[in-house]
């Protein structure tokens, strides 16, 4: 492992634009230097480019190349939002292929992760190592849909940063401080920022969610087909994808480790960021 060439914090990475067959132009933002197998982020639910921490990126960046993009009717890429975790996986392939990737890490987030399992399903030859954040298997009871709470929150047509820190963080002033600090680094950026995220989106994800959360024991097998090492973590006190299910899929997955940081709730790798890149970056140099 050697030092990344100098690069531009994410704050300043220029948006790129790639044109993939399926017609689908694709957002994304290419950080870091060139060593070892790029990895690329899937973003959670009503995220855009610029919601990933600044500080994370950049501390994941130090090593490797990290590609964000909007996926297929998010923010600025164009197309429709479609409503099925499978189709979003399709349409992330499309975008690794236009891009010419090749092998990649995945690293999923919240409806990310989600998708980041199913490219691991659908396409496990272009997936070396996968990270799943705040994250559940397919047909997990209890999964059905969010909280009252919680979607009331991040579901609404206009999300304060009140309802952002209330999900995403603990009530304790350690993990509220470091939410406050999270949205200044996210909001750092003020030129060339990435376009808000559509209703349309939203319905779709949310849409995509409850399909995945259906009960249905049988499918918690599938990714008992995942061969690939995966690293699952998540916060002690997520609202929103419940800890124990990092457990459960953790024990599914053959290849699968888990570790959930304290006093941390569905941010927990912005809270923790430094914390989780060094995990992450020893996760994907570690050796076969």
């Amino acid at each position: 492992m050697s030092e990344a060439a100098t690069a531009p914090s994410y704050v300043g990475t220029a948006n790129q634009v790639v044109s993939a067959p399926n017609g689908v132009d694709y957002a994304y933002r290419d950080t870091g230097g060139a060593d070892g197998v790029p990895l690329v982020t899937l973003q959670h639910f009503r995220g855009n480019l610029d919601n990933w921490d600044p500080a994370l990126i950049d501390a994941l960046a130090r090593h490797r190349r990290v590609i964000s993009f909007d996926n297929r009717g998010v923010a600025a890429s164009s197309g429709v939002t479609p409503r099925t975790i499978t189709q979003m996986a399709l349409d992330a392939i499309d975008f690794i292929d236009a891009l010419g990737l090749g092998e990649v890490d995945l690293l999923g987030f919240s409806i990310g992760s989600f998708v980041a399992q199913e490219i691991a399903l659908i396409r496990p030859s272009i997936v070396r190592r996968v990270v799943l954040a705040s994250s559940a298997p397919q047909g997990a009871s209890g999964m059905h849909g969010w909280a009252a709470n919680v979607i009331g929150a991040v579901g609404k047509p206009g999300p304060s940063p009140q309802d952002y820190l209330g999900v995403f963080f603990t009530d304790s002033e350690t993990s509220r401080t470091a939410g406050m600090e999270v949205l200044g680094r996210c909001a750092a950026r003020t030129a060339d920022r990435d376009e808000n995220t559509s209703w349309q989106t939203r319905l779709a994800q949310y849409d995509a969610v409850c399909s995945w959360g259906q009960p249905n024991h049988s499918l918690l097998q599938r990714v008992s087909a995942i061969a690939q090492p995966v690293f699952v973590a998540n916060g002690d006190s997520d609202p929103m994808i419940l800890p124990h299910y990092s457990h459960l899929l953790a024990g599914l997955i053959p290849a699968a480790r888990v570790k959930i940081y304290p006093d941390a709730a569905h941010g927990f790798l912005f809270q923790h960021h430094a914390e989780f890149a060094a995990d992450v970056e020893d996760f994907l140099w570690e050796a076969e």
